[in-house]
């Protein structure tokens, strides 16, 4: 009877050990798929952060240098909505705010009655500023924040590779070409964000 009592307590023990060996393994488990798929979304954050700062830090690149000497021969005034989608956060409700508003007001007051005095490479910023501050919420919150933006900044960084192209006489030209290769490198800079963000959103 001792001996029975003894294989059934013995058995028992066995019984919870693994079942404890068992949920821990579990436990486990899930502990590492968790740590592994933070730490994929946090790489994917930083990645889509930091591409857009440099997308919009390119595109502005881009609009300074057909301002000055090394013109890019391109349609630079597409550049004000793709800046528009891009803008990172902070910098965007920056200028959306009050800032913004003053910058726009004091633009617009030079352009109408000392139209002399206000010079010609400040009129594509004084529209973007003015684009920020004046944009309804449908298009500078929900947009913005969705696939179309990126479709559309898409659109507009292919057209304006395409133009590029086409404007230093071939492919080869544009990579070789003194002037061409920097504006060839900003436009190239202006298809990844979008070409990423694109790709997320349909996978």
């Amino acid at each position: 009877m001792g001996r029975v009592e003894y294989l059934a307590m013995k058995t028992g023990q066995e019984t919870t050990k693994n079942m404890i060996n068992s949920d821990l393994n579990e436990f486990v488990a899930a502990t590492k798929k968790l740590v592994k798929d933070v730490g994929k979304l946090g790489g994917l954050g930083f990645g889509t952060s930091f591409l857009q700062w440099a997308a919009s830090i390119s595109a502005i690149y881009l609009l300074v240098l057909d301002r000055t000497n090394w013109r890019t021969k391109i349609l630079t005034t597409l550049l004000v909505p793709y800046i528009f989608f891009t803008l990172p956060y902070v910098v965007f409700n920056f200028f959306r705010g009050d800032f913004g508003k003053w910058i726009a007001l004091i633009s617009i007051t030079i352009r109408l009655f000392f139209p002399k005095e206000f010079p010609e490479w400040l009129e594509i910023p004084a529209a973007l500023i003015l684009l920020l501050v004046v944009a309804p919420s449908l298009i500078a919150g929900t947009l913005r924040d969705s696939w179309v933006g990126a479709v559309i900044c898409l659109i507009i960084a292919c057209y304006l590779f395409h133009e590029h192209i086409k404007a230093s006489g071939g492919f080869k030209n544009a990579f070789t070409q003194k002037n061409g290769i920097s504006n060839t490198l900003g436009i190239v800079a202006l298809l990844v964000y979008p070409t990423w963000t694109v790709f997320f959103h349909i996978f």
